[in-house]
């Protein structure tokens, strides 16, 4: 729905393509390619949610749980040959109250824990000289020093527009090749949702 509160073109193509949500349009399983190219896609969300089965083949499959009560271990067993994912996309958003400052932060907590989960240890090396220590959490500083995403892999994390936003991009800039702000066209206009695009993990 748009802004106003009526369909706008993505969520109408949404429902005449069958998809689950117009956040279809951010993200595809068709990049996967023909099946001979193998290849995995898993989406955890903590709702329930069937895979369109006129778009997606076996290779795809969704699990409901709290993906950061799950150990990193657990998660990596999903991946293709349980080696990691060349790619991680966090769609996480917070319940918005309304009250920015509050969304924000959350957002913010949501995304450092995604960060977290995708690289492991590695993002606590940058957090000592930038004042993140309220999103710092269980998600980053685990037993499990390994993160989920594979050298040179790509990672893409939701937030709402804030000041925090600032500090994701200095956390990950010396962990990837390069990092970006993008929004997507199938962003609606009265969003604030902005997504980071954090390309090649180093090693």
């Amino acid at each position: 729905m748009s802004g106003a509160g009526t369909p706008d073109f993505f969520y109408r193509e949404a429902q005449r393509l069958g998809y689950v949500a117009r956040s279809a349009f951010k993200v595809a399983c068709q990049s996967l390619g023909p099946l001979k190219n193998g290849g995995a896609v898993v989406g955890i969300d903590l709702k329930k949610v069937k895979v369109p089965p006129l778009y997606c083949d076996s290779r795809v499959q969704t699990v409901c749980a709290d993906v950061m009560k799950l150990p990193k271990n657990q998660v990596r067993a999903l991946s293709p040959r349980q080696k990691g994912f060349s790619v991680v996309l966090s769609d996480m958003c917070p319940l918005v109250s309304g009250i920015t400052t509050r969304d924000a932060a959350l957002s913010a907590e949501l995304g450092m824990q995604a960060l977290g989960l995708a690289v492991g240890r590695a993002a606590t090396a940058h957090l000592d000289e930038i004042r993140t220590d309220r999103l710092l959490n269980d998600s980053v500083c685990t037993a499990d020093d390994n993160g989920i995403l594979q050298p040179g892999g790509h990672l893409v994390i939701k937030l709402l527009e804030s000041e925090d936003n600032k500090e994701f991009s200095r956390i990950c800039k010396p962990l990837f090749r390069k990092a970006s702000w993008l929004r997507p066209k199938a962003t609606r206009s009265s969003s604030r949702e902005i997504y980071l695009i954090c390309q090649g993990l180093l090693s």
